[in-house]
């Protein structure tokens, strides 16, 4: 037999994710490896899965076939391996989350939503890191899982990557930086920043971007809320930087302006940090491997 299941995990995830990149990252391979994949299955059978022709890729018959196969059996295998940790007396426990981004918000709750229906007995609750050290109250074990962008290295304390973001300033249409291919440390001496109520050295566009130039924004602002933050910077009280995927749906219905920060941009990745003891429960790595699809889950919802 030559199918196997992570072929048909990668037309699945090719057809949710809309394109070849994201289905990649979801997958954690490279694009490449997920290409060399799937033209495999097509030399083997000597048929084409997708009408190339088209853009995006459109599924051919025979791909399409292999699809709703996928589609059908997937389920089927995960409600399975479910079962079998269930069985395994794993299906109960406590996951205390601490998150330091506010914009986590936005993929989180529905993979969290998604989470409780596999594991409802699992105690699931959720902070924000505001006015604790997060690493600390996870080795004390008043957490029991971290998300965070800052991967340190500590005894006792595993991260597991979940996926790469890049971060982008945004600002109301109409605004002379707009003009820019993209944005220098410098463009934010003269600009008011809105950011979320974090220390500003939790603050990635600080710490990665603002500080090692030595350049400081000529106002702060701070808001809580994502939407408020938008709006604030649609009516052209200040400019922001947030992850791309927070507010990809915003530029695309032209209600903001994005540029990257630098010519070659500013990336990070997203961690989930867990006590090493811990790295097997079967409750905790579920959860994990559902963050990692956290994006596409949120457009699901």
């Amino acid at each position: 037999m030559f199918l196997e299941l992570r072929h048909l995990r990668s037309l699945k995830a090719i057809e949710e994710a809309e394109n070849l990149a994201q289905a990649a990252e979801r997958l954690h391979l490279t694009q490449s490896a997920l290409s060399h994949q799937i033209k495999v299955v097509e030399r083997y059978f000597d048929i084409e899965l997708y009408q190339r022709k088209h853009k995006p890729l459109r599924l051919s018959h025979a791909g399409q076939r292999l699809l709703n196969l996928a589609q059908r059996i997937l389920p089927e295998v995960e409600a399975a391996e479910y079962e079998l940790k269930h069985l395994a007396g794993a299906d109960s426990g406590r996951l205390h989350i601490t998150i330091e981004c506010h914009s986590c918000f936005e993929w989180l709750i529905p993979t969290l939503d998604y989470y409780r229906t596999h594991w409802p007995e699992v105690e699931v609750d959720l902070r924000l890191a505001n006015n604790f050290e997060p690493i600390k109250a996870l080795l004390q074990e008043d957490v029991d899982l971290v998300i965070t962008t800052d991967k340190v290295a500590h005894a006792g304390i595993v991260f597991e990557a979940l996926f790469d973001y890049q971060a982008v300033a945004i600002m109301a249409n109409d605004h002379p930086l707009a003009n820019k291919p993209y944005l220098c440390a410098a463009d934010f001496s003269n600009e008011t920043l809105i950011t979320y109520p974090v220390e500003q050295q939790r603050l990635d566009i600080f710490t990665h971007f603002l500080n090692p130039q030595n350049v400081a924004p000529r106002q702060l602002r701070q808001s809580e809320l994502t939407v408020m933050i938008l709006q604030l910077v649609a009516s052209g009280r200040g400019i922001a930087v947030l992850p791309e995927w927070v507010v990809e749906d915003y530029i695309a219905r032209h209600y903001v302006t994005a540029r990257p920060l630098g010519k070659n941009g500013m990336k990070g990745t997203l961690y989930a940090a867990i006590r090493q003891r811990e790295a097997e429960q079967a409750y905790l790595v579920d959860f994990i491997e559902l963050a990692r699809e956290g994006l596409l889950l949120r457009k699901k919802f």
